[in-house]
């Protein structure tokens, strides 16, 4: 007798191709939990006293299906690379459009999708894996250090691992203001990139995206119909899935920035972090890009008033850092919380559309949302079950990572806050610092906090291990000692 893996379902259940619910129309709740219960099991295929039906494998990806993909930053254009891929290891071909209505080309925030511009290591590693090389043009800057401005200290940590290159690059071509020639954006490589592989770039706005049975994406001259909709339009557009979707965007928090030329005597492979600021603030970065240094703040109720105030506050030069310098300024949201509802039939989001690591590597977070959502779609299916049972298990793993982010976090600012604390803090990174690398536990600790490089859950634990708490207990013993580090490295 032959059996199958397939999924049963009681009779009385009526299906049909609604975007959001797992397909089921009436009984949708009930029925959808029978069916997860049971999807595992092995039926007999003459069983006649129930409805047989492949639900995972029932919506596939076959060949010259349509595949649009709205959003041509990052995540959409990771979206269509990976997507040709794993096409290419399936042996079917793909018709993959990408609606994206900008210039990555033309200076300022009308070209820039308004991030700090921080590549980690492992999306630089990611990339190579689809055969992506970032041209020199691209990078404006490789990252070898980070300085801590705590009080009137200043914590130089030097990058632990060389080979794990973190570099600094543009979205779009550079400040509003800047002088020409413009730097090349990241953002307008990659889909230049993606359309020389074959996606179809077209350069218009995406007014409307409703269901008839599949999606169908209006534009102001047509509508297309879609056999898997990907949405990867981030947290700064609007968007336009019809509310049948069910989608609902993530929880976000503001940033404020501006772009400075870069004064003659600036460290061009440091990043500067401070913590005195404006009320709300959380930190604020200084980050080298070649001719210009790209200011970031982040924290709670943030306006661009800030700027003025964060950089007098810790007193940087007047004259270079004026606002009447200025070159740019935007106001950038960013995710911090998982969309809901971020995948159906037919239709799924990635990158800050549906998940973003907290307040790091949200382009290598676009990387791999993309790339774990388009496996699933190729080798799976696109069924809300395939994405629900492929995809979703690994946004969940983002989210409670981000948890243990919130926790590194907190603990950061408490330390930041008591004396003791902070001194013994110092006094460890500064022992440590002549360690071997592979005892710089604080250094890495943070390093991986202030990059991305590593996932949060790993360095919490890390920060639990015995080799933690010893050097933390020497830092500890030197400040009760009443000895202080005035300066650790340079802030020059």
């Amino acid at each position: 007798m032959r059996r199958c893996p397939l999924t049963v379902i009681s009779r009385p259940a009526i299906f049909s191709n609604s975007p959001n619910g797992g397909g089921i129309h009436k009984h949708g709740r009930e029925v959808h939990h029978r069916v997860a219960m049971l999807s595992s099991l092995e039926l007999d295929r003459s069983d006649d006293r129930c409805i047989l039906i492949p639900f995972c494998m029932s919506l596939q990806l076959t060949n010259h299906d349509r595949v649009i993909i709205l959003g041509g930053g990052p995540a959409g254009c990771f979206a269509g690379l990976h997507l040709l891929e794993f096409a290419r290891q399936k042996g079917i071909t793909l018709e993959i459009l990408i609606f994206e209505p900008r210039d990555f080309a033309i200076p300022g925030p009308r070209g820039c999708n308004r991030c700090a511009g921080i590549l980690s290591s492992r999306l630089i590693r990611g990339l190579k894996t689809l055969g992506v090389t970032l041209p020199p043009e691209v990078i404006r800057s490789e990252i070898h250090a980070y300085c801590l401005h705590v009080g009137q200290q200043v914590l130089y940590l030097k990058q632990p691992d060389p080979e794990r290159t973190i570099i600094s690059v543009y979205r779009a071509a550079g400040p509003r203001l800047g002088h020409h020639p413009h730097p090349r954006g990241f953002d307008d490589f990659l889909l230049d990139t993606a359309r020389q592989r074959g996606i179809v770039h077209r350069q218009e706005a995406v007014h409307r995206v409703t269901w008839e049975e599949k999606p169908i994406v209006h534009t102001k001259h047509e509508s297309i119909e879609a056999d898997l909709l990907v949405l990867a339009t981030g947290v700064n557009s609007r968007p336009p899935l019809d509310e049948t979707f069910g989608y609902q965007p993530p929880r976000t928090a503001t940033m404020v920035q501006d772009e400075f030329l870069t004064p003659p005597d600036w460290p061009v492979d440091e990043v500067h972090v401070y913590f005195q600021g404006p009320p709300g603030l959380k930190f604020g970065a200084l980050i080298p890009k070649g001719a210009y240094i790209n200011v970031s703040l982040l924290g709670d109720g943030l306006r661009f008033s800030d700027i003025r105030i964060f950089l007098q506050q810790n007193h940087l030069d007047a004259h270079t850092f004026s606002v009447q310098n200025r070159l740019c300024g935007c106001a950038p949201k960013i995710a911090i919380a998982p969309a809901r509802r971020y995948y159906g039939h037919r239709w799924v989001a990635v990158g800050d559309a549906a998940i973003t690591r907290l307040y790091k590597d949200g382009i290598g977070s676009a990387f791999f949302t993309a790339q774990k959502a388009m496996e699933t779609a190729v080798f799976a299916g696109i069924s809300a079950s395939a994405f629900n049972q492929h995809y979703r298990p690994y946004c969940q793993r983002t989210h409670r990572d981000n948890r243990y982010g919130e926790l590194l976090i907190a603990l950061w600012e408490a330390t930041i806050h008591i004396p003791i604390l902070l001194q013994s803090w110092i006094h460890a990174v500064h022992q440590e610092s002549a360690m071997p690398p592979d005892q710089r536990i604080q250094i890495r600790i943070l390093w991986g906090m202030l990059t991305g490089d590593e996932d949060y859950r790993s360095l919490f634990w890390l920060s639990l291990t015995p080799k933690s708490f010893i050097n933390l207990g020497h830092g500890l013993k030197q400040a009760l000692g009443g000895h202080h580090e005035p300066i650790i490295g340079t802030a020059d």
